[in-house]
């Protein structure tokens, strides 16, 4: 790659780097957070919940919204929006305060997401160099998800402000590296593509109430979780309606036909619900049963983070040798052993019996999440590159919220007491979720592997011109 792509790579990987370093932040100072706010369990649940909503539901409006003023533009406006009200997070003196600056936090999380994922496959040549760099920018995802954990807890124990005042810092480097190292693209044509306003609110709101009624499941009455998702669902029937008859969609349906894309995205909504509801498990196991302080509980789940180092090093290898859907079926089929390694946990575990499972986990993530990422975007067409990325990233946090809300709910109903043997209880029967989510993976992506190994553009199902334009140097 030339010296020009490593410094937009450089900027992106910054980014989603960001991203991940600031949720993980923020997962370790909850407490803090309510201890001085005086906030209560519920208000409490708002600081995250107010974040993915803004994240998931805003994140398919974001996609197109790239693809149709301008990647650069998206990602430089959001990325701006992010430093601005993160730091006003830190200024917090009530709770409404934070959840209303992570809910914002969160919707520009959603369109500078996805921008910068199709800055990255509209700018390195579809094949062995793209491969390369979503492989570095998934692991650095991953870097900042494990990095934060630690971070945070050093952060909080000095002042948990610090959590949102840390990523202002590096949101305003990412930002002077973005207006000098991402060259500015030419402004998209949108000959006969009007805004598809009925579609955009539709959509939106669809799954707004999707990952409320999921995120709130285990908090609300059954008939309040039923009337949300049902709400949601009506309202998702009613844009695949406004789409078939929209002369410029928000989403072209015909993308859904190709199945590599649906099921890359089917498989990483399942892969994100085992993988945040096992560490969500294993965080309360180390603090509530074993009383392990915040950091201690961070050092011990940092090693997940080998993944940030595997991914730009071993994944790009197995990849050429054995094609995106048998590293991903490898890497789901490795979670499922991680997940099932850990069943038989109890109260006096070491360290070490715990080490297997969490590197297991470590090398399924490297060989999954980059691959999925590359099958997901593989083949659709330049302008549609946003849309597919919103797709995959909707995929991946509907499936944190479904995974966490499913082992929050098992593992409620299975504790009797506040028992050390209760505890436990509780725990494994909340460990059978991401077993279960995993295989179900692996299932889904087995049907991967009976077209082989199929090397350069694959064309999405719909986009009749991909294979003219993978003949063509400007396409490539």
């Amino acid at each position: 790659m030339s010296a020009r792509n490593w410094g937009v790579l450089f900027v992106l990987c910054g980014a989603i780097f960001l991203e991940g370093i600031d949720v993980a932040m923020l997962n370790v100072a909850l407490p803090s957070i309510r201890a001085e706010l005086g906030m209560s369990t519920g208000e409490l649940q708002w600081v995250m919940s107010a974040y993915v909503l803004g994240y998931g539901g805003f994140m398919l409006l974001g996609g197109r919204a790239a693809d149709l003023f301008g990647r650069r533009r998206m990602f430089v406006l959001w990325l701006a929006v992010f430093l601005l009200f993160s730091g006003l997070g830190g200024f917090a003196t009530e709770g409404w305060m934070l959840i209303t600056a992570r809910f914002v936090t969160g919707v520009a999380a959603a369109f500078m997401t996805p921008a910068g994922l199709s800055i990255i496959t509209t700018s390195f040549a579809e094949g062995p160099q793209r491969n390369k760099a979503l492989l570095i920018y998934s692991g650095t995802a991953a870097g900042g998800f494990s990095v934060g954990l630690v971070v945070g807890g050093l952060l909080t124990a000095v002042d948990w402000r610090w959590v949102f005042f840390a990523p202002v810092v590096l949101s305003a480097v990412i930002l002077v590296g973005a207006l000098t190292l991402v060259p500015a693209s030419p402004r998209p044509d949108r000959t006969g593509q009007r805004v598809d306003l009925a579609g955009a609110v539709s959509v939106t709101a669809a799954i707004v109430l999707l990952v409320l009624g999921v995120e709130r499941a285990a908090h609300a009455s059954l008939g309040q979780t039923i009337g949300t998702l049902a709400a949601g669902l009506a309202l998702f029937a009613a844009f695949v309606a406004v789409e078939r008859r929209a002369a410029a969609p928000l989403v072209r349906l015909g993308l859904l036909r190709g199945g590599p894309l649906v099921r890359a995205n089917v498989v990483g909504l399942l892969f994100a619900a085992g993988f945040f509801g096992f560490q969500f498990l294993v965080v309360l196991y180390l603090q509530e049963l074993r009383g392990w302080s915040t950091l201690q509980t961070s050092l011990a789940m940092v090693v997940i983070g080998l993944d940030s180092v595997l991914s730009p090093t071993l994944t790009p290898k197995l990849v050429d040798r054995f094609g995106n859907a048998r590293v991903i079926f490898g890497g789901l089929l490795l979670a499922a052993l991680a997940y099932g390694l850990f069943l038989p946990v109890g109260a006096d575990w070491t360290y070490p019996m715990m080490l297997p499972s969490l590197v297991l986990l470590s090398l399924g993530f490297a060989l999954a999440y980059g691959p999925l990422t590359i099958v997901a975007t593989e083949g659709v067409r330049e302008e549609e590159q946003g849309l597919a990325g919103g797709l995959l990233y909707t995929s991946f946090q509907f499936g944190a919220a479904l995974g966490l809300s499913a082992v929050t709910a098992v593992n409620v109903a299975a504790t009797d007491g506040n028992s050390p043997a209760a505890l436990l209880d509780g725990y494994h029967a909340g460990l059978v979720v991401p077993v279960v989510t995993a295989l179900l993976a692996a299932a889904v992506g087995a049907f991967g592997l009976r077209s082989g190994r199929r090397p350069g553009v694959v064309a999405a199902a719909g986009d009749t011109g991909a294979a003219d334009r993978a003949q063509t140097p400007a396409a490539r």
